[in-house]
């Protein structure tokens, strides 16, 4: 079987869906892999590190693409690339079937089976390539960073002969995945830690890293199947911006991370309390590509609102790209290997698996996937 890695083509990506080791590992597993001439480069990955290990380097994008059993990337292709693939290819990127509706129809529509790693489904088992997870956790890290080099003042308490710094306190809304590795961070660094999620269920992780959960009561909230924060109310928002108002308007440094799966993500934090932050505090927008969290930040830029300076900086795995190409390579091997067959040197689409019925999105020409099959059907 023949699997193929083309480079990443959007402006800055420089994370990789294959490294030099998960390469050898599917060398190993008997497939033929063939890589684009410089698809590492932005990792440090040179074109030699693959060979070395069994791979073919490609210098014909094409040509890497139309003869491709499988490709595996990054992030989704273009739809002029989808009529290059053969019929019955499979695909696995980041595809957004949420909002990617014509990607979709264009991937059914060339017979290719597409898989996104978005819809890994959140289960023990599944957890070796859940790349939503790796790179969120990864983000969570490049967050305190960012906050850290922007404030105008250390993170850990300082007792000196000059005298006593206080610790940089630290408010994180939202405990998941990034959320509780900024908590982590933050607390590595020495800050005073708070932390809000509408799921109680996680304060107790919250304090077990040290950090202070505020408790704030808005009502039925929890959590959905695949472990993700329910949608809240306009009402829930108003009480949760009200509660912690105080706390944001104490705070050195406020790290927001709530995302709603699929759907634009709430804004938690009015330009009001912004306004009402002390000159050099930080606010870092983990959701300012998708809509954001806080009014007032904007996508990909650093703004200054009042002396307080928001950060709505995106990728934000990118900032450590090696690290996150290793992880995201490792979530692909794991998919592909997990229903490979050794004897015949093939991936095998097996749904009747526990997880591959989640995260297909198409297959023989048409849309299997029963949530995007529904979404596509309300377009109609």
């Amino acid at each position: 079987m023949q699997l193929a890695v083309p480079k990443e083509l959007y402006p800055g990506e420089n994370r990789v869906a294959m490294t030099p080791d998960t390469a050898k590992k599917l060398v190993r597993l008997g497939a033929t892999v063939h890589i684009e001439a410089g698809m590492g480069a932005g990792s440090g990955f040179q074109d030699s590190e693959y060979t070395e290990v069994g791979a073919e380097i490609v210098n014909d994008r094409a040509a890497l693409i139309g003869s491709a059993d499988m490709l595996l990337r990054l992030r989704k292709p273009e739809l002029e690339e989808i009529a290059q693939m053969k019929r019955g290819c499979i695909h696995i990127s980041y595809l957004d079937p949420f909002n990617e509706h014509d990607l979709v129809q264009a991937f059914a529509a060339a017979g290719v089976t597409a898989i996104s790693m978005e819809m890994i489904p959140r289960s023990t088992r599944s957890q070796k390539m859940d790349a939503l997870s790796s790179q969120a956790n990864l983000a969570g890290y490049v967050m305190v960073m960012l906050a850290a080099t922007r404030l105008p003042r250390i993170f850990p308490m300082m007792m000196t002969p000059a005298g006593t710094l206080k610790p940089a306190k630290v408010f994180i809304i939202g405990a998941g995945v990034a959320g509780l590795q900024a908590i982590a961070t933050a607390k590595r660094l020495g800050a005073k830690v708070t932390a809000f999620d509408t799921r109680p269920v996680v304060a107790e992780q919250v304090q077990s890293l040290g950090a202070t959960f505020l408790d704030i009561d808005l009502g039925d909230t929890g959590q959905t199947a695949d472990g993700y924060a329910k949608e809240l109310t306009p009402e829930q928002i108003q009480k949760q911006q009200d509660a912690q108002a105080a706390v944001i308007a104490d705070s050195d440094v406020v790290i927001t991370t709530a995302q709603v799966f699929g759907r634009k993500p709430p804004v938690i934090v009015p330009r009001s309390m912004v306004e009402g932050m002390q000159p050099g505090a930080v606010v870092v927008d983990m959701a300012a590509e998708t809509g954001g969290n806080v009014e007032g930040s904007v996508p990909n830029e650093v703004v200054d609102i009042n002396g307080v300076t928001l950060v709505g900086l995106g990728n934000l795995p990118n900032y450590v790209c090696r690290d996150a190409s290793v992880m995201y390579a490792n979530n692909l091997f794991n998919l592909v290997e997990d229903t490979w067959d050794k004897e015949t040197g093939a991936f095998v689409l097996d749904m009747e698996n526990d997880i591959l019925p989640g995260c297909v999105i198409t297959h023989d020409g048409a849309v299997v996937n029963e949530t995007i099959k529904n979404i596509l059907a309300g377009d109609a």
